[in-house]
């Protein structure tokens, strides 16, 4: 098994685009970016961890992409655009979902001022 040590842009970019999806798929956008970010300055150690981990990993993913995987992580410019891309499809993915709910929420609380007896703004009331 030869290791990879580089990676093409192109190919780069496609297991970026797969992983953040995998990632918003499962909601899992917030907590990602906070992890990425808080582990970023690290970055270069984990991608070795995994080299380190890879016989044992292998058993469960996909061997070529998890070396790819490691090769991105080394690279601070393929860790900012893993960031940017999970931020975009999250927004993309969810924006009418929170556009609902942030009427709901609306409506919710001009329900509970009016049961105050507090009349709810004019802008309040035309969602």
């Amino acid at each position: 098994m030869d290791i990879i040590v580089e990676i093409s842009q192109e190919r780069a970019l496609e297991l970026i685009e797969k992983i953040s999806r995998f990632i918003v798929k499962r909601r899992m956008a917030a907590p990602a970016i906070m992890t990425i970010e808080s582990l970023r300055p690290l970055s270069r150690i984990g991608s070795q961890s995994m080299y380190f981990l890879a016989p044992f990993a292998e058993i469960i993913f996909n061997s070529r992409e998890y070396q790819e995987f490691a090769v991105i992580l080394e690279k601070d410019e393929y860790i900012k655009l893993l960031l940017k891309r999970i931020d975009e499809l999250d927004v993309e993915m969810y924006r009418d979902e929170r556009a609902q709910k942030k009427v709901l929420r609306k409506r919710r609380m001009n329900k509970f001022k009016r049961s105050l007896g507090i009349k709810p703004k004019q802008e309040d009331k035309k969602q």
